[in-house]
């Protein structure tokens, strides 16, 4: 599997390493209350209200000069786009997750929170909350490793299709959120005769009714309120989809292919304690270093570490978490994956070059051998 050469804690560290995050979880949960309900209630105000700043800006190229109704759309387009990926981010993924179940108030629950994207809440819960959490960068279980469509790794069997993948990758990142809606269909299964049209249709009735009401939204609704301005809101609303696609796209895969990233074969799920689950969240995830406005952006994905290892913890309490996780990895030997969006996100687009081409997996280190 994808490795780096390091050395792991022996089995007593381990279960002291694994002892020290159960310990950080625990005072986190046992801090927990009004100023983090004060936090979710201010994002979710904040998004509601870009929204309507961006779609009111949409809406004034009804009384705009012609000289003026590019620029509107581009900053409609742009604040709309910002309150999209806040939505997405830092509201609807950490909310789903049930960071936020402890308050007891409805609109954050993350049982029945619904977000501003075509593909379904309960899909991501099983798709993402489940599978990925659970099976981190485990091959043939963790079905976030390129997403069926991208080879990023070389124990990803090689075809000559990936030559092209530089070029649908981009095409990825700008409908990524139309692959990750249909992720958990697997389409693939009824040109090789698994699956019928008849099932794969039933299957997919949820996410065509909720992509159909995001698109009669967008599309429709909002721009026939335009009136003869039908087009200017309909290319804003298209362009604030494109954003928050294209950053989501960003920020999830900074999270998880970077250059030191690891990812590990099925074997090693069997009899996996909680310390070795711990490791393999960190060896499986990379954070990006930045401002507290990047944090906030990013749905406090920067912490895609902390993340992974308390999924349901408050992200806005991973800036917190995040030095004394890296302290305890720095004790034990751990490798703690790091850096500046740009430099992480370089490393993703070498990884979509490189692995283009035919490449070979090194061979398994005798401590993932151990495991």
């Amino acid at each position: 599997m994808s490795h780096l050469t390091r050395r792991e804690p022996s089995p007593e560290d381990l279960a002291r390493f694994g002892a020290e995050i159960d310990d950080l979880r625990a005072r986190t949960v046992a801090d927990l209350g009004e100023r983090d309900a004060r936090y979710i209630r201010r994002i979710y105000a904040a998004v509601r209200w870009i929204e309507v700043l961006g779609r009111g800006v949409l809406m004034a190229c009804l009384f705009m000069p012609q000289a003026w109704i590019v620029p509107t759309v581009l900053a409609g387009g742009l604040i709309l786009g910002i309150a999209k990926i806040l939505d997405n981010m830092e509201l609807g993924h950490n909310v789903i997750h049930g960071q936020f179940d402890w308050m007891g108030d409805a609109r954050f629950q993350g049982k029945t929170f619904e977000w501003d994207i075509v593909g379904t809440s309960d899909n991501w819960r099983k798709t993402h909350n489940f599978k990925h959490h659970t099976y981190t960068n485990v091959h043939g279980m963790d079905d976030d490793i390129g997403y069926d469509v991208l080879r990023l790794f070389p124990e990803q069997k090689w075809h000559p299709a990936a030559l092209l993948q530089p070029l649908y990758a981009v095409i990825f990142a700008l409908l990524f959120q139309w692959g990750v809606a249909v992720q958990d269909l697997r389409i693939g299964r009824v040109f090789i005769g698994r699956i019928t049209w008849r099932k794969l249709a039933q299957e997919a009735a949820p996410t065509l009714r909720k992509s159909r009401r995001q698109l009669v939204k967008d599309y429709l609704v909002f721009p026939l309120l335009a009136g003869p301005a039908f087009w200017s809101v309909f290319l804003g609303n298209l362009m604030a989809n494109g954003i928050r696609n294209v950053w989501t796209y960003t920020v999830i895969f900074c999270g998880h292919f970077t250059a030191d990233v690891q990812t590990f074969p099925k074997g090693i799920v069997k009899n996996e304690t909680r310390a070795q689950w711990y490791l393999r969240q960190i060896q499986g995830s990379s954070n990006l270093s930045g401002s507290k406005l990047l944090h906030i952006m990013t749905g406090n994905l920067s912490h895609q570490i902390e993340h992974h290892l308390f999924p349901d913890v408050p992200a806005n309490r991973y800036a917190e978490m995040a030095p004394v996780v890296r302290d305890i990895c720095r004790r034990y030997g751990v490798h703690y994956n790091t850096g500046s969006m740009v430099g992480q996100f370089s490393q993703v687009i070498w990884r979509i070059i490189r692995h283009s081409f035919p490449s070979s997996p090194a061979p398994m280190s005798p401590s993932l051998q151990a495991r």
